[in-house]
């Protein structure tokens, strides 16, 4: 059962996750913004979007008093953080490269991980303002249109419990808009040999962990890089629907917090 604390951290999480997309979404529809890209350590692109973001998340979660890691925020040593039993694992602007290609497949990531497990996860995509959320007492559940006055009992009023059921027929799998490697072709393969009919759908982000948890997808493989602030608010949803992020050789789960925030391969089912 949802205590009064966990509901008012989910209900400030939310807030926060929209709030954040409204932000993004100035600076994608401004005329006269250049998105400012830059480059990271990793050479990977950060926008204002990223830091607008990050800024509007920080200041409301920081009053929970759990403490905060996110890919847009001060580096925190594994000295320090190790230490810490539960905090918040954000990704102000996962899919910058979508946000630069302005296709929309973009997203606002906050998860909350105890214990290095992924226990509730939010993900906002700001152009069609669908909430995407998932705990472990709640469930998971997508809601359409979301605003800032979305609160957990809108979503289970108003939302959709996920997975949503499937007719189809077709084995659906999600790959990466932006990244696509041989490892993963070579599944791919594989998996063509157990599955008569078999669909592949391109999308940007942490969508792609969506659609699995939603059902709209069977699977998906990732054969390439990400870190723990990619993956932790889907792992969280994905769990809530009754999914998993395996590791490839299926051998358990990925784990946060880690010395390196590197994730290792991993397959959504």
């Amino acid at each position: 059962m949802t205590t009064k604390n966990t509901m008012t951290i989910i209900n400030t999480a939310l807030k926060a996750a929209i709030q954040a997309g409204e932000e993004i979404i100035k600076i994608y529809n401004d005329p006269n913004s250049d998105f400012s890209v830059e480059k990271k350590a990793d050479n990977s692109p950060l926008t204002i979007a990223d830091k607008a973001s990050h800024k509007v998340i920080e200041a409301a979660l920081i009053n929970t008093g759990i403490p905060i890691l996110s890919e847009e925020g001060k580096t925190i040593d594994y000295a320090e953080r190790k230490s810490w039993e539960t905090f918040w694992l954000i990704d102000p602007l996962d899919g910058t490269k979508e946000f630069i290609k302005k296709n929309g497949e973009f997203t606002v990531n906050i998860a909350l991980v105890t214990k290095g497990k992924p226990v509730m996860g939010i993900i906002y995509v700001p152009v069609s303002r669908t909430l995407y959320f998932g705990s472990e007492e709640e469930g998971a559940w997508k809601m359409e249109q979301a605003d800032q006055a979305c609160r957990l009992e809108t979503l289970k009023n108003k939302g959709q419990k996920l997975p949503a059921p499937s007719a189809t027929a077709t084995f659906k799998i999600v790959g990466s808009r932006s990244h696509m490697s041989a490892e993963t072709e070579a599944y791919i393969k594989q998996l063509k040999k157990a599955h008569s009919h078999i669909e592949i759908v391109s999308k940007g982000s942490s969508l792609k962990i969506c659609m699995v948890a939603e059902g709209v997808a069977n699977e998906y493989p990732r054969f390439g890089p990400t870190m723990e602030w990619d993956t932790a608010a889907g792992h969280a949803i994905a769990n809530a629907a009754g999914k998993k992020l395996w590791l490839t050789d299926l051998s358990g789960e990925l784990q946060y917090n880690k010395e390196n925030l590197l994730n290792p391969y991993f397959i959504v089912k």
